[in-house]
């Protein structure tokens, strides 16, 4: 294969992972009553819209149709491509959950 065949391989590669980790934040948020948007805009203030994540919620299901996504999946996957911002926006949702679980 050429370079030039196996750079574009592994860019596609990267935006479908890339794709993957935005669903999974976005069902991990709609599984725990959090709205993705919110979130992501406590995360990146500068950023107005966000196509890509527009196009995750679109593929999200309800809550109750849902596998469990485990928090340290959601934050692997996030710190994986360099969202530590928003990790650390969903890290602190997950304190304040367990927090108002155990009062």
């Amino acid at each position: 294969m050429e370079s030039k065949g196996m750079e574009q391989k592994i860019i596609e590669s990267y935006q479908h992972d890339e794709k993957m980790m935005i669903l999974i934040y976005a069902q991990w948020c709609i599984n725990h009553d959090l709205d993705p948007k919110e979130l992501y805009q406590q995360a990146y203030p500068h950023q107005v819209k966000n196509p890509e994540l527009k196009a995750a919620l679109e593929l999200t299901v309800p809550k109750k149709e849902s596998e469990p996504i485990a928090d340290q999946t959601v934050l692997n996957v996030l710190h994986l491509f360099g969202n530590d911002d928003l990790a650390f926006v969903v890290q602190h949702e997950m304190n304040s959950q367990s927090n108002s679980k155990k009062a």
